[in-house]
């Protein structure tokens, strides 16, 4: 944590580089951060439910609350998982602790995620969600997403710098996933004997039911979806951490 503080400054660079970079030479700039996820939202939401009638009540809201989890730990992951190789003429020259790289991709992320809660409160409001104390809640959620996004982070940044196929197959990991969590449809609709299995083995379960309750029924989760949500989070956090130090040494012999 000491080392971490003491290389803050470069890590607060490292993110404001990336949104920069990010929305650079953009007509609508950090707007598009807000209007992406309602477009999409909108597309969604006719498409599933008009076509497909999924009879859930203020779907755009629930809608919006699952795209807006997954697509932070899709993104903020995709993009560690590179950060590495990304830079590793300047791991080469000089010495930075290289955890720093993985770590400011995914706050970088973070930032993105706090422009996407804006998209959710215009849309909260115009459909006349009833606000409650327990919206107050959510940054408690965001901070354990965060960290098991970090944690599967550093895994992958680690793990691609030896087998780099991880890249491209994690791409179509992350669609499976998607439709394997109950982002755009109700987890009444799946099997009996296949649903205890993708939802309580499935980390972003914990965290988009967690979101939900407190954003759009107004309540806390039941505490096995709380402390499942920390498990993970934790879990993945020392998997990635125990990883990435075993093998950073290494970096320099495959990059």
């Amino acid at each position: 944590m000491q080392n971490l503080l003491k290389y803050k400054e470069l890590i607060i660079q490292l993110v404001k580089r990336d949104i920069k970079l990010k929305y650079r030479r953009s007509f609508l700039g950090y707007l598009w951060s807000i209007l992406n996820p309602l477009l999409m939202m909108l597309v969604m939401t006719i498409v599933f439910s008009r076509l497909f009638r999924f009879d859930i009540p203020n779907y755009a809201v629930y809608l919006l609350t699952g795209q807006t989890m997954f697509n932070f730990m899709t993104e903020s992951t995709t993009m560690a998982i590179g950060s590495i190789m990304a830079s590793a003429p300047l791991i080469k020259k000089t010495y930075v602790p290289k955890y720093i790289f993985p770590v400011s991709k995914v706050t970088s992320s973070l930032v993105n995620l706090l422009f996407s809660l804006v998209a959710l409160l215009l849309v909260m409001i115009i459909t006349g969600v009833k606000f409650t104390w327990w919206v107050f809640m959510f940054p408690f959620i965001i901070i354990q997403i965060y960290i098991f996004c970090l944690g599967l982070g550093l895994f992958l940044a680690q793990a691609v710098v030896f087998f780099r196929d991880i890249q491209y197959i994690y791409g179509v990991l992350t669609t499976v996933w998607m439709y394997l969590t109950p982002v755009f449809y109700p987890a009444s609709i799946l099997p009996d004997n296949f649903r205890n299995l993708v939802l309580f083995g499935n980390p972003m379960y914990y965290y988009i039911s967690q979101f939900r309750d407190v954003m759009l029924y107004g309540q806390i989760s039941d505490y096995r979806i709380v402390l499942g949500g920390i498990g993970f989070a934790c879990c993945f956090l020392l998997l990635g951490v125990w990883t990435f130090k075993k093998t950073q040494d290494k970096f320099i012999l495959y990059i």
